[in-house]
């Protein structure tokens, strides 16, 4: 890996890691390593990533800020595209903004807020970035980004860049078009409208609130684990079936949300997995439902 880092710094990508620990990169604090991590600057270097690897053959993934997001303990063989700050910028026209997908969720629905634009408001406790949240239709307080979202800029595999509409990105409840067709998100264009700032900021500060006090943000976690079963909800399931607290490893169903697991110091996607699992056994057994995991899982175990 060492020959296809250097060829990546050479064509002007300085941020390149060789076997870096993806727990260093993920809101879980747990993954083993990248056989090659980078981090492009910009639009034109992530094209230029993507040539290379291409050229060499080296199989990619792509993550943002690392939430929802577990990483097998062995780690992610070939090369992790991290897209962050380097695609980062936020330009309002009118009642539309375009946003890089390394852009904060959390930012961009405060800024959409001062400028008392309305739509965003369910977006105010993602802790992910555009690129991912757009990846998975991410959404929160009975909304969701197909709600809002216009069209997005993705790269392809190909190195070919398109620009699909709404439509095209064929939206359904946290999945879109990206789960079947391999592609990077660069940019999107949301849909809002103007609305009453006072009530937008109220909007956002209560959701703040709810969030500090149902959700364990002060421990290390991913988000919601498991999709919302048709008229349920996961975490009042699992806190039935008596799940709270319930621990494996340094992995535990959280005491304040059940929902979501916690890395309690020292958890590995194992721990997590097999807690996954006896979550899913359990409540198969108690109420004959079938759990969907919402958090993506990659790399080897």
């Amino acid at each position: 890996m060492k020959q296809i880092a250097d060829e990546l710094v050479q064509a002007g990508i300085t941020k390149v890691w060789i076997d870096e620990p993806l727990a260093n990169h993920t809101t879980w604090r747990i993954g083993g390593p990248a056989d090659l991590l980078i981090q492009p600057k910009d639009k034109s270097s992530l094209q230029k990533a993507l040539q290379i690897l291409h050229r060499h053959q080296i199989p990619w993934s792509v993550i943002g800020r690392g939430s929802n997001l577990l990483v097998r303990d062995r780690g992610i063989r070939g090369a992790v595209l991290k897209v962050a700050e380097g695609l980062s910028h936020c330009e309002f026209r009118g009642e539309e903004v375009c946003v890089g997908a390394g852009y904060s969720m959390i930012r961009l629905a405060m800024e959409t807020g001062k400028r008392g634009l309305t739509g965003m408001e369910f977006a105010g406790g993602i802790p992910g970035t555009v690129g991912g949240a757009v990846y998975m239709n991410a959404g929160a307080h009975g909304s969701d980004l197909s709600r809002i979202l216009i069209d997005a800029e993705i790269l392809f595999e190909d190195g070919e860049t398109k620009v699909l509409t709404n439509e095209e990105m064929s939206f359904s409840y946290r999945t879109s078009l990206l789960q079947k067709k391999k592609g990077i998100v660069v940019e999107a264009r949301f849909q809002l409208r103007a609305g009453d700032r006072q009530e937008i900021t109220a909007t956002l500060a209560a959701n703040k609130e709810r969030r500090r006090l149902t959700q364990p943000l002060q421990l290390p976690c991913a988000g919601s684990v498991f999709r919302n079963p048709p008229g349920d909800h996961a975490g009042r399931l699992i806190e039935a079936a008596g799940l709270k607290g319930y621990q494996i490893g340094g992995a535990q169903v959280s005491e304040l949300h059940a929902n979501f697991i916690v890395n309690r110091g020292g958890a590995t996607a194992t721990d997590v997995l097999t807690l996954i699992d006896h979550i899913r056994s359990t409540i198969l057994e108690k109420y004959g439902i079938e759990m969907h995991p919402e958090v993506l899982v990659v790399g080897e175990g």
